[in-house]
């Protein structure tokens, strides 16, 4: 298969960054918008974040469900979903940051509804965004190059939210006016990157089934044991991280009392991004996707232990381990992507079908349910220290808690993400094996197909018996 194109890789990481225009805003800033501005308890956010994420998580499969059944000749399965959902997406966004005061119960309704809603309106652009990938080409350092298109398209809008936002949410300042503008913006931005999404990123991988039965989905999940092990590792390591991602700022502005770092941290993120995206294809051709994962995952895990243990009053030795968690995640990051897409050839190699759809929408599944106990483990932590808003100085509690959520958490079950990948079997190797036998059957398909047309039968003037060349047995495609 022809090499993509530089346009085309550029363009598959604009739609990540638009997508984190709504994610990473929420995951980064949606606790805090509604313990401090919105006026909604820890405790209560904490269940709303949970719940609400796992109600995503069924999203994401009922999104799966509908890329594998439908299907454009001329779009394709995967960008319409992104060309009209995109823009409902983004307003969603803006709705969400815009919580009205409608006494307790009313707020929190209002909550649930407007993040419910992101949710299903993210998993119906996002599953069939992730898809894609699969779609365009099959070769694994292009696919190393897509994974860190993507990394570097969401990595930039995270790092602009923690150098232009972070510093923004401080005690006195009108934050409701800072979420409302900034989302209105994000919603002309992300249209134009989406689209061009849309124009670049194209799909080149041969497919025999356009539209997908739900049998044929549930056939193609069953008895994939890759994509099973790298979901529960995904399910723990994405809890780990978003209880980081969700106290982050509460870690730098409550206990290191640094808040000005943030800015400096974003800088550092992206820096990482550009270098690791630079040589991560050559070091995954060297020692593989499975141990650049592992590798990545252990590094997070230092980091994570150094937050933990590190004395408030050590300012940059706590913040060296969240530089070192954030080295792990970028790098782990990068191949979790490819190695999905690898787990779609391992389902076509054993039923003959191929369907991204559900296959992605299984693996969004376990994150979004680990991105709901991540989020959630990190709002009780703070309950239970007892974190006030308002700007008021912490206890030690309440610092404690937030240690837990930022070093405690996120190492723990990182470990256990790592002991579930090391029963991950599906190597660059056997990938590859895999990838020369489907390549013999379609062939052998081909073939058989051609041999049919040439072998047409014909009929006897006077019974209508098919002659004897009809009667030529022709190729089976090889199972």
């Amino acid at each position: 298969m022809k090499k993509l194109n530089k346009l085309s890789i550029i363009g598959y990481g604009a739609g990540d960054a638009a997508n984190n225009l709504a994610f990473t805003t929420a995951t980064m800033f949606l606790l805090v918008y509604y313990t401090d501005v919105a006026g909604i308890s820890a405790a209560a956010a904490g269940t709303l974040l949970l719940v609400v994420r796992i109600f995503d998580a069924f999203a994401d499969v009922f999104a799966g469900r509908m890329v594998d059944r439908n299907y454009s000749k001329r779009f394709g399965k995967f960008r319409p979903f992104i060309m009209f959902g995109s823009i409902p997406l983004l307003l969603l966004s803006v709705a969400t940051f815009s919580v009205p005061q409608l006494g307790e119960s009313g707020t929190l309704l209002y909550a649930y509804v407007t993040y419910a809603a992101l949710g299903l309106a993210y998993s119906l652009v996002n599953i069939p965004y992730g898809s894609l990938a699969g779609a365009m080409t099959q070769d694994p350092g292009d696919r190393a190059k897509l994974g860190s298109a993507r990394m570097v398209g969401g990595l930039l809008v995270g790092s602009a939210l923690g150098i232009f936002v972070a510093p923004l949410i401080k005690p006195g300042a009108d934050l409701q006016a800072t979420f409302t503008t900034i989302t209105l913006v994000f919603v002309g931005i992300g249209t134009v990157l989406y689209f061009f999404t849309v124009l670049t990123a194209k799909e080149r991988v041969h497919r025999a089934v356009p539209n997908v039965s739900l049998k044929q989905s549930m056939e193609t999940l069953k008895g994939n044991k890759p994509l099973l092990m790298l979901c529960i590792s995904s399910f723990f390591f994405l809890s780990g991280y978003l209880a980081l991602t969700s106290v982050q700022l509460y870690y730098l502005r409550d206990v290191l009392g640094r808040l000005d770092l943030y800015p400096v941290l974003s800088i550092i993120q992206l820096v990482l991004t550009f270098v690791l995206a630079a040589f991560m294809p050559k070091l995954v051709r060297n020692i593989g996707k499975k141990h650049v994962y592992i590798y990545s995952s252990l590094i997070s895990v230092v980091g994570g232990t150094v937050i933990f243990f590190t004395p408030a009053s050590q300012v940059m030795i706590g913040f060296a381990g969240l530089v070192l968690s954030l080295v792990g995640v970028l790098a782990m990051s990068i191949v979790v992507w490819a190695l999905e897409a690898d787990t779609v050839e391992y389902g076509e190699w054993k039923t003959g079908v191929r369907t991204e759809g559900i296959t992605y929408a299984l693996f969004s599944f376990t994150r979004k349910t680990g991105q709901a106990v991540g989020g959630a483990l990190a709002a009780y932590a703070l309950a239970l220290g007892g974190y006030k808003s308002g700007g008021v100085a912490q206890t030690p509690d309440a610092v404690f808690g937030i240690q837990i959520a930022a070093g405690a958490l996120p190492a723990a079950l990182t470990i256990l993400a790592v002991l579930v990948m090391t029963k991950y079997t599906l190597t660059d190797a056997k990938h590859a094996e895999i990838l020369t036998e489907i390549r013999a059957r379609r062939e052998s398909g081909d073939a058989s197909k051609k041999a049919d047309a040439a072998v047409e039968p014909s009929a006897d003037a006077s019974d209508g018996t098919k002659t004897a060349t009809s009667q030529q047995p022709h190729a089976a495609p090889a199972n």
